[in-house]
């Protein structure tokens, strides 16, 4: 692998793994952080961290690492002969539906669902129990998914 390709696939490769270190850092301290505060407290500071996540650079991290594997991928399919293809369809499947995938039919619609409870009602306290360890347990497997996209592709770099 030389050229363009090489480049598109570190700048990919570098994408999923700062991605798979911000879900990391989230399951690892702030979801426990928020945890430990009473439940309107948690369930607010999550609503505020949610609304203030969607920002340009997060955004662009997020959804141009997922552009770039989805190029990577047809790539892949393209150049199925290549000793790096399989490495470069493993990592971008791997984000597209680990991170990405979980992301808008996962977290999004629960992030939804936190931000339309009444604050500081008991339907909230319900919601935020179950809220927080779910979701952080698909936290932890978009973690996961980013970092194995990550290791794809930095694999296919080599071959």
């Amino acid at each position: 692998m030389s050229g363009p390709l090489f480049v598109l696939t570190l700048v990919a490769a570098l994408g999923c793994a700062s991605m798979g270190g911000v879900f990391f850092g989230f399951s690892s301290f702030v979801m426990a952080g928020l945890g430990r505060l009473p439940a309107a407290q948690g369930a607010a500071a999550m609503r505020s961290i949610n609304v203030k996540a969607v920002t340009p650079p997060f955004m662009a991290g997020l959804f141009g690492t997922a552009l770039l594997c989805v190029g990577l991928g047809i790539t892949a399919i393209v150049s199925w002969r290549e000793a790096y293809a399989g490495y470069l369809l493993a990592g971008g499947l791997s984000y597209l539906i680990g991170a990405i995938g979980l992301t808008a039919g996962y977290h999004v619609p629960r992030n939804d669902a936190l931000a339309r409870v009444e604050p500081n009602s008991e339907a909230e306290d319900r919601l935020w129990a179950a809220y927080r360890t779910d979701w952080t347990r698909w936290n932890h497997v978009r973690a996961l998914s980013a970092i194995a996209a990550a290791a794809c592709l930095t694999l296919a770099l080599t071959h």
